[in-house]
């Protein structure tokens, strides 16, 4: 296996990674702002108040993206997988 290949495959599994992680971290980062703003602005300083909205739009934004993730591992999977069928 060359350093070329150990790159594309590296380059890969990271662009893998965003894909599947970016929008539920996304999902959890526009929630937990809009809560944030929403303390600001009531002055409700309770700390816990952020957990449940966050689980809940977290948990939904898994279920709503579970197959567009498991297309991008699998595919992923599948490419590693010829890689080394066919020897590096």
């Amino acid at each position: 296996m060359t350093a070329a290949t150990m790159l594309d495959v590296a380059r890969e599994g990271i662009l893998t990674f965003f894909v599947v992680g970016a929008p539920v971290m996304l999902v959890a980062l526009a929630v937990g702002v809009g809560i944030s703003l929403v303390q600001a602005l009531t002055q409700i300083q309770e700390q816990t108040l952020v957990f449940v909205p966050k689980i809940i739009a977290v948990f939904a934004a898994l279920l709503l993206l579970l197959p567009m993730m498991s297309h991008a591992l699998g595919g992923y999977m599948t490419r590693i997988a010829e890689r080394i069928v066919a020897g590096g």
